[in-house]
């Protein structure tokens, strides 16, 4: 009997030794081995494991799920697709965003002017903000800024639609020459705009509202009252910042303009409508270039060729550059096939005058209307010195053209950079005896811009030796006795009376020619015929 149950004990025994793995030896890789249902029929432990072949297994066969792909949003309006993209905190947070969207929805023709001069660059702008990652409502910030106006500029000294100050414009890059002032430049004080926001977004730790502050107010002085704030333990955001009245005003403008874009229908204001498509494109040249050919050469009239290329100062590119020309994309099209079918085309146009007995290099730019460091640079100067039947090349002079559409369109360009670019500043030192009035007559400006641009609040006060700063826009060029209209884009400041002052013309007249009743309130941007 004990023979007859040893048998099965120790066949219970073998089995369990013959299915127990001996443990892995601590730090050595595990070795993986096939089961005893791995191996082929007959197979027993010893086989070798190089020699396993195992069975054919039919593949298993995995059904994927398709998960609905998300289609990008087609936008019709661009300015649809920027309030999809809007990031900044809701105007409804703050009464005075709220009061600034009723005053935005309450002067729709203001809006409708702003909103016809951003047509050609939004889509531009749209895409540089996109590219970036930056939110949508920094579109709008030109509208806060400058109405969008190229040509507007500040009591500050600040210009262009993005109002750069002359030394931040040129550490973002923007060139300022006789030529050229790149603040004017749209395209490219957008891409220094955009620059010098990140920058300040980043200094503020990624806060949007003490960025569009220091935008508007100055980065250091911003900083200093977050500093003083958060030395004292109080909030340290804009809303509890001591700031300038100015710039407490500035967010909550473009705050409200956002609450504005973001809910229409509550304000009964209906969002503009632009293609949600590119209009304009801009094109390298090679050299300095005479605007008026490239008019000719596009076949884009040269009023809309100055109005995408407002940073021009003259007739033509700064010989140091840039060289690009903004046109519509037609005309860019025309133009490049022209520059190809050339081999060196001639952009410029250039004239000799020759030295007589008398003239002096100061004397020739002066007659010419050209610096004298133009003159020096154009032939190759070392110094001031001419001699008598030396000929010196000359940026073109009007006496000496003969193309009749050439002409015409140079004395519209003139005319449209002569009243539109305010391309002399004048310091005036206060002198005993000077009033704003006196001070206004000698530079054929008006009191009231005088005040704007110093922000002098009481005109009956003025000291001795203070420094008033002035605009003064050049008289219009007639060009071989002619004479012609033009167009004045109104500024901060302006009036009927300081219009007429300037171009010499008779508030009459003004209101004649532009079908205005006389007590009308003309507003900045508003464009102003003036027959010459």
């Amino acid at each position: 009997m004990t023979s007859r149950l040893f048998l099965p004990l120790l066949c219970v025994f073998l089995a369990s030794c013959a299915t127990t793995q001996p443990s892995q030896p601590e730090n050595e890789p595990e070795v993986l081995t096939a089961t005893q249902q791995d191996l082929p029929k007959g197979a027993g432990e010893s086989i070798d494991e190089h020699l396993f072949v195992p069975e054919a297994v039919e593949p298993i066969v995995e059904i994927a799920i398709e998960q609905p792909v998300e289609q990008p949003i087609e936008y019709d309006n661009v300015w649809s697709k920027l309030v999809d993209s809007f990031a900044l905190p809701d105007c409804h947070d703050h009464k005075s965003s709220r009061t600034w969207a009723n005053w935005y929805a309450s002067h729709p023709a203001y809006m409708a002017r702003v909103m016809k001069r951003a047509q050609p660059w939004v889509y531009f702008i749209a895409e540089e903000l996109e590219k970036r990652g930056l939110p949508g409502e920094l579109a709008l910030l030109p509208v806060v800024e400058s109405a969008y106006d190229p040509f507007a500029y500040s009591s500050g000294r600040a210009l262009g639609i993005w109002q750069f100050i002359s030394s931040t414009g040129k550490h973002y890059g923007l060139r300022q020459d006789w030529w050229y002032d790149g603040r004017r430049d749209v395209w490219s004080s957008t891409h220094a705009a955009l620059d010098y926001l990140e920058y300040l977004k980043k200094k503020f730790d990624g806060d949007w509202l003490l960025a569009l502050a220091g935008y508007n107010s100055g980065e250091n002085r911003v900083a200093r009252r977050v500093k003083k704030n958060r030395v004292n333990a109080k909030p340290a955001d804009f809303w509890n910042i001591r700031l300038p009245k100015e710039t407490k005003g500035y967010v909550p403008k473009l705050l409200g303009l956002s609450c504005l874009f973001k809910n229409p229908d509550n304000y009964e204001f209906e969002l503009p409508q632009t293609p949600n498509q590119p209009v304009i494109t801009a094109v390298e040249m090679e050299s300095q270039s005479d605007l008026v050919l490239i008019s000719q050469l596009s076949q884009v009239s040269i009023d809309v060729l100055f109005s995408l290329n407002p940073g021009f100062s003259r007739w033509a590119t700064s010989p140091k550059g840039p060289w690009r020309i903004v046109l519509p994309i037609e005309a860019a099209t025309k133009l490049k096939q022209h520059l190809l079918s050339e081999p060196s085309p001639m952009l410029m146009k250039w004239d000799q005058v020759m030295v007589e007995s008398g003239n002096t290099l100061s004397g020739l730019a002066a007659r010419h209307h050209v610096p004298v460091s133009v003159l020096r640079s154009s032939n190759n100067l070392n110094s001031d010195m001419i001699r008598i039947g030396q000929k010196l090349r000359l940026p073109r002079d009007e006496q000496l053209l003969i193309d009749p559409l050439y002409v015409a369109a140079a004395n519209e360009l003139q005319q449209l950079q002569s009243g539109l670019i305010a391309s002399e500043r004048v310091t005036h030192k206060v002198r005993s005896g000077d009033s704003l009035s006196v001070i206004a007559r000698r530079y054929k400006v008006s009191v009231r811009e005088l005040q704007s641009w110093n922000n002098i609040s009481d005109p009956h006060k003025l000291r001795i030796g203070q420094s008033l700063t002035l605009f003064h826009s050049p008289a219009p060029v007639v060009v071989n006795g002619r004479t012609g209209t033009i167009k004045h884009t109104v500024r901060r400041g302006d009036s009927l009376w300081s219009i007429s002052r300037r171009y010499k013309v008779k508030v009459d007249q003004l209101l004649h020619w532009n079908e205005l009743s006389r007590n009308v309130v003309i507003q900045p941007g508003q464009s102003i015929k003036i027959i010459l």
